[in-house]
């Protein structure tokens, strides 16, 4: 595999769809959204992305079968709205720069393959959190961006880059004229984050008008916050067992002297 490819499933008629994208990042964060729509919606696989930029080794599966890492495009028909909706996550962002333009790109095409009206990419932003997560929104379109504030988003502070795939897909989108808002969670990030994923999903339901209950996610920001609790505990453990090294290490070198 030289590039990186698109194999559909199954060929199907949307209307009016808008594309959400959602992968791997800071708090997963993207990930955990959309993983939780598609659970919510039922939606329905029809196409996947392979890449050669993806990290190089298989995924093994409970009967040692093995598969590459891959990106998956999910279709729902929206029965009560003009638009139905393409969801996109994946195993993984590219390694590589050269990658995430690649990929961003063919996410792109294969949007206007699909007549997509709007493309909306999730992922997080990195801040100490210490009460709800709040979402941060930059978009290619200032009416986009107006109706995302109306959400209770808050606007990206100048100048802050917006890294990987959930950024450059706006960059592109916008050499494409092609309408693209990007919504960012706050997280810590280095845990995945449930509770900033559930922020950004009460903006986007907002925003769509869709019909989604997000109780489901709150099991998940429960046990989510018990890993934080006892991570700090154990850094505070680790802190003092430092601190106590210290005052021996103090001790010996006066006694020396």
């Amino acid at each position: 595999m030289k590039e990186t490819v698109i194999k559909e499933l199954a060929a199907v008629q949307l209307n009016n769809p808008i594309l959400i994208e959602g992968l791997p990042g800071l708090g997963i964060v993207g990930k955990i959204a959309i993983r939780y729509l598609i659970k919510q919606l039922k939606a329905e696989k029809f196409a996947y992305l392979y890449s050669p930029h993806f990290p190089y080794f298989v995924l093994v599966n409970k009967k040692g079968g093995i598969r590459l890492l891959r990106g998956t495009f999910y279709f729902w028909k929206n029965k009560n709205g003009k638009n139905d909706l393409i969801l996109f996550t994946g195993d993984s962002q590219a390694q590589t720069i050269e990658g995430q333009y690649e990929i961003s790109d063919r996410i792109l095409n294969f949007a206007e393959q699909h007549k997509v009206s709007l493309i909306i990419t999730i992922g997080g932003y990195r801040v100490e959190v210490k009460d709800k997560p709040k979402v941060i929104a930059a978009s290619t379109s200032p009416e986009l961006l107006n109706k995302a504030l109306q959400a209770k988003a808050m606007l990206s502070p100048m100048g802050s880059p917006i890294v990987g795939t959930a950024g450059l897909i706006l960059g592109l989108a916008r050499l494409k004229k092609m309408d693209a808002l990007c919504l960012l969670g706050e997280t810590r990030g280095y845990l995945p984050d449930p509770k900033a994923a559930k922020s950004v999903l009460e903006v986007l339901k907002s925003i769509l008008d869709l019909d989604v209950d997000l109780a489901g996610l709150d099991e998940e920001i429960a046990k989510a916050e018990k890993m934080v609790v006892r991570l700090q505990k154990i850094e505070e453990k680790r802190a003092l067992q430092a601190e106590e090294t210290r005052k021996e290490e103090d001790k010996k070198v006066t006694y020396i002297s």
